[in-house]
C-alpha cells in the first residue's frame, strides 16, 4: 500500500444506504470531486430533533470523527461528492451559467421520511465558483442553519439544516470572517434554473432526462393521462406552480422576506431554499426590503408574490420545448393565480382563528393589513397579542399597539362579531397559529456575536425555541418582546 493511502482517513459509515439517482443523470448534470478540508473543524451545533426525523444517532453526529466528515475533511463511506450545474436569472437578469459554487452533494440516504439528500454548504471551490472561494462564514451560516429549522417549526416548506461546523480558516468578506459547513437536508436540491441550463443550450435530451427524474421521483401524478391533457411536463409545471404558491402565500402570511427570489434559489419541490439575506419583519411594512444588496426593491416584501410568479414563467419558458404548446404552458402556469390567493387567504384566515371561510373575511383581513401598515406596528407582537387576547377575552393589549385606536376598535367590533358565529375555541386555536417565538433579525445578531467569540449557547438556545416557536418558554421571555432600537440598522446582503 502507497504512503497516500496510509495516510488518508478512513471513511466513516453513517449507517443508512446511499441512493445516488441523481448523479446517474450523467457527467452533463454533475462533476465528482471531493470536499475541500478545513484545518481544525469544530462543533457549532447538532439538530438533534432533524437527527430523530432522519433515524441517525445524534451523539454520533457530534462525536470528532463525524465533524471531520461533515466538514468535507473525511469521506462518508458510500457517499458520492458532486457538484452540480445550472443556470438562471439573477435580479432579473439572466446570468448564464451558475451552479453549485461551494456546495457538495454527498449524495441520498434512505430515511423513515423517505430518500434525503445531504448537502455541505461551504465545502470549497467547484468547477461552479466563477472566480469565488467555495467558502461559506460563520455569521451567514449560522443565520441558515437556524432559519430553515425555524420555517420548519413553522410548517412551512423548507430545506433543512443537519449539522454546523466551523473552522479557524479566515474568509475574507466585507472584513475577515471565519469559514464555516452547514450539512443541508432536503428530498431534492433541483431548481428552477436546472431547466432553464439546459433549454438555454438547447440540450433538449437532457432537458427530458431531467424533466422525467423530477417526474418520475417526485410527481408521479403528473403521468396521469388526465392531468394537462395528458401532457406530463404541462402537468409538472402545473404541479410546481401549485406548489410554489401554497409556499409563497406561507412565506406572506408569517411575515417573511426571501430577499434574493432568483431563479436558481427556487426548489422545484417548492421548498424554500437558500437562506442569504431573509428576515422576519418587525414593524409591518408592506414595501419592506430585507436585502441590502437589493437597491432597486426587486424582492421587496409586497413584490414576492408576484416574482414567484415571474419566476415560474421562466420555468415555463425552459419547459416550452417538452411541453410543445404554448396554450398548455399558459394554462398550467395560470393555476398559480388561482392557488396563491385562496392560499393566502386560508393562512390569513387561520391567523385570525377562523375555522370556516366566511363572506366578509377578506375585508376583515384587509383591514387589519391596512391598519398594520399605517402604525407600521410590530407583526409577530400583534398576531400573538391577538391570539392571547381572544383566548383570554381582553383585546386591549392588542389595542395598545396601535396609533390609531379608532380605527382598531371599528375594526375590533367586525371582528368580534365574526368570531361568536366560530364553533370551539378560536382563541386556542390561534396560539398554535401564531407564534411567540420569531427568528428575527437581532436574535440572529446576538447569537452570531457570541459564536464568533466561541460560545454557541444562544445558537442552541434559539434553534429550541424556533423548533417549537408557540409554545411559552417563560425562562425566554425576552426573546418574545421588541426588537432593540439598534436592530432598525442592521443590513443583511448577498455575502456570505
Amino acid at each position: 500500500m502507497d504512503q497516500a493511502a496510509l495516510e488518508a482517513p478512513a471513511a466513516l459509515d453513517l449507517g443508512p444506504a446511499w441512493q445516488h439517482d441523481f448523479a446517474r443523470l450523467g457527467p452533463d448534470f454533475v462533476t465528482e470531486l471531493r470536499p475541500t478540508p478545513l484545518p481544525d473543524p469544530h462543533l457549532v451545533s447538532v439538530n438533534r430533533l432533524l437527527a430523530g426525523d432522519l433515524g441517525l444517532d445524534a451523539d454520533r453526529l457530534a462525536g470528532a470523527e463525524s465533524v471531520a466528515a461533515f466538514t468535507g475533511n473525511q469521506p462518508l463511506a458510500g457517499s458520492r461528492p458532486l457538484a452540480g450545474v445550472y443556470s438562471g436569472h439573477q435580479f432579473g437578469v439572466w446570468a448564464g451559467q451558475l451552479g453549485d459554487g461551494r456546495a457538495i452533494l454527498l449524495g441520498g440516504i434512505a430515511t423513515p421520511q423517505g430518500v434525503q439528500e445531504l448537502q455541505l454548504k461551504g465545502a470549497g471551490r467547484t468547477p461552479y465558483s466563477r472566480g469565488g472561494d467555495g467558502r461559506a462564514v460563520l455569521r451567514s451560516s449560522i443565520r441558515e442553519y437556524l432559519c430553515s429549522e425555524a420555517m420548519h417549526g413553522l410548517g412551512i416548506p423548507t430545506t433543512r439544516a443537519l449539522l454546523l461546523t466551523g473552522s479557524p480558516q479566515p474568509v475574507p468578506r466585507e472584513e475577515m470572517e471565519t469559514a464555516a459547513v452547514v450539512t443541508r437536508v432536503a428530498p431534492s436540491f433541483v431548481r428552477f434554473g436546472h431547466f432553464e441550463h439546459f433549454a438555454a443550450r438547447g440540450q433538449l435530451g437532457a432537458l427530458e432526462r431531467l424533466a422525467d427524474y423530477v417526474i418520475d421521483t417526485f410527481y408521479p401524478q403528473c403521468r396521469d393521462s388526465g392531468r394537462a391533457g395528458g401532457n406530463r411536463f404541462a402537468a409538472l409545471l402545473e404541479q410546481v406552480s401549485e406548489r410554489t404558491a401554497a409556499t409563497v402565500a406561507q412565506w406572506q402570511a408569517a411575515g417573511f422576506c426571501h430577499g434574493v427570489m432568483n431563479t436558481d434559489n427556487m426548489s422545484i419541490l417548492g421548498l424554500t431554499l437558500d437562506y442569504g439575506p431573509f428576515q422576519f419583519m418587525d414593524a409591518f411594512v408592506p414595501g419592506h426590503v430585507c436585502n441590502h444588496t437589493d437597491q432597486a426593491g426587486r424582492y421587496a416584501y409586497n413584490r414576492q408574490p408576484n416574482v414567484a410568479y415571474w419566476n415560474l414563467y421562466c420555468l415555463g419558458q425552459a419547459l416550452l420545448p417538452l411541453i410543445g404548446d404554448e396554450e398548455l404552458a399558459v394554462a398550467a402556469l395560470e393555476s398559480y393565480k388561482t392557488v396563491f390567493p385562496s392560499e393566502l387567504e386560508a393562512r390569513m384566515r387561520a391567523r385570525l382563528g377562523l375555522a370556516q371561510a366566511g363572506p366578509e373575511d377578506r375585508r376583515l383581513i384587509e383591514g387589519i393589513l391596512a391598519l398594520l401598515a399605517a402604525g407600521r406596528v410590530d407583526w409577530p407582537i400583534f398576531w400573538r397579542r391577538l391570539a392571547e387576547g381572544v383566548a383570554g377575552g381582553d383585546l386591549e393589549p392588542v389595542r395598545d399597539l396601535f396609533p390609531d385606536r379608532a380605527g382598531f376598535d371599528a375594526w375590533a367590533r367586525d371582528y368580534r362579531d365574526r368570531l361568536a358565529g366560530e364553533a370551539g375555541e378560536p382563541g386556542e386555536r390561534m396560539l398554535r397559529t401564531n407564534p411567540k417565538f420569531v427568528l428575527r433579525n437581532h436574535l440572529c445578531e446576538s447569537a452570531i456575536r457570541q459564536a464568533k467569540l466561541g460560545d454557541f449557547s444562544a445558537v442552541e438556545t434559539l434553534l429550541r425555541l424556533v423548533q417549537s416557536p408557540f409554545g411559552e418558554h417563560p425562562e425566554h421571555e425576552d426573546l418574545a418582546g421588541f426588537p432593540p432600537d439598534w436592530a432598525a440598522h442592521i443590513e443583511i446582503s448577498c455575502s456570505s
